[in-house]
């Protein structure tokens, strides 16, 4: 079995007995997208994002940690024949569940159906890692689609990325679940640092008075908390025909308005990524995923 093969691999623990990940030559960026409220646009964000960073030469996988409801591969009109819940099985690795989507981007595929990572045995844990770190030396961004609100899987992956992308829209409800959200975050699990996404506005007037209502709440109610205003994707009506398609905007409609921001916020973060992190990197990935 791939599990056994893998774990015999990875013992080699330090003077602490834990999980040490080996050192490779590429760090590539773990971003986890997430959201207070569903119907946000949020794996569209993240998929169109993925593309747009491989057209700048960016080698990016997706992976699809919404484990209740799948629907990266739906979104993209794929049939993925495992997923990883074979991972967790041990019957196949990482790189073997691996989806190639549209211009160049990797799926790594949820499967539906109810799956608490944090009830996975220390060892089910230690693969899933030594698996991540292995796919980590071949990629330059990896982006997590968590599921919509508050449940252990999602905490799981947020607390585990380091660097988070918060989404909401103009409507008050996606504003008022994108704070309880941070709250959550911020006071049990003490994550400071956000960035904040605005999708579905109509202007970036619109989408600034979003970010600005956020922060006068969360300055009000939480202490010592960043919050980061990232950009925001504006209402088009190319995106829905896309969905409806199942093809990515950024490809079927490439100098529609979304597509445009998509393209600009894929050069802002791939810029960016020119600078060193201290954080929001695979090796932080691995070892928080293992400490959860």
């Amino acid at each position: 079995m791939h599990q056994a093969e893998t774990l015999e691999k990875i013992m080699n623990q330090n003077s602490r007995g834990r999980y040490a990940p080996p050192v490779t030559a590429s760090v590539p960026r773990v971003i986890c997208v997430t959201s207070g409220k569903g119907g946000v646009g949020k794996t569209n964000i993240v998929v169109n994002l993925a593309y747009s960073l491989t057209k700048l030469g960016k080698k990016v996988v997706v992976l699809d940690a919404d484990l209740n409801l799948a629907n990266v591969d739906v979104l993209l009109g794929l049939t993925p024949r495992h997923n990883l819940h074979h991972v967790f099985l041990g019957e196949k690795t990482l790189k073997e569940i691996l989806v190639k989507g549209p211009g160049g981007i990797f799926i790594l595929p949820a499967s539906s159906g109810v799956l608490e990572l944090s009830d996975l045995t220390e060892e089910q844990k230690l693969y899933f890692l030594a698996e991540m770190a292995e796919l980590g030396e071949d990629i330059d961004i990896l982006l997590i689609d968590t599921a919509a609100g508050i449940n252990k899987n999602v905490i799981y992956f947020t607390l585990a990325a380091e660097e988070r992308v918060i989404v909401l829209t103009p409507e008050p409800t996606s504003l008022t679940d994108a704070y309880a959200m941070i709250k959550v975050l911020s006071t049990r699990h003490d994550v400071k640092k956000f960035r904040i996404l605005v999708n579905s506005a109509h202007s970036e007037k619109e989408a600034v008075a979003v970010f600005r209502q956020l922060t006068l709440v969360a300055d009000r109610f939480l202490e010592t908390l960043s919050l980061d205003y990232l950009g925001y994707i504006p209402f088009d009506k190319k995106l829905p025909q896309a969905v409806r398609a199942q093809r990515l905007v950024t490809e079927l409609s490439p100098h529609c308005p979304a597509s445009a921001m998509f393209h600009k916020l894929a050069k802002f973060i791939a810029e960016e990524d020119k600078v060193p992190q201290s954080d929001g990197n695979i090796k932080f990935f691995w070892q928080r995923l293992l400490d959860l």
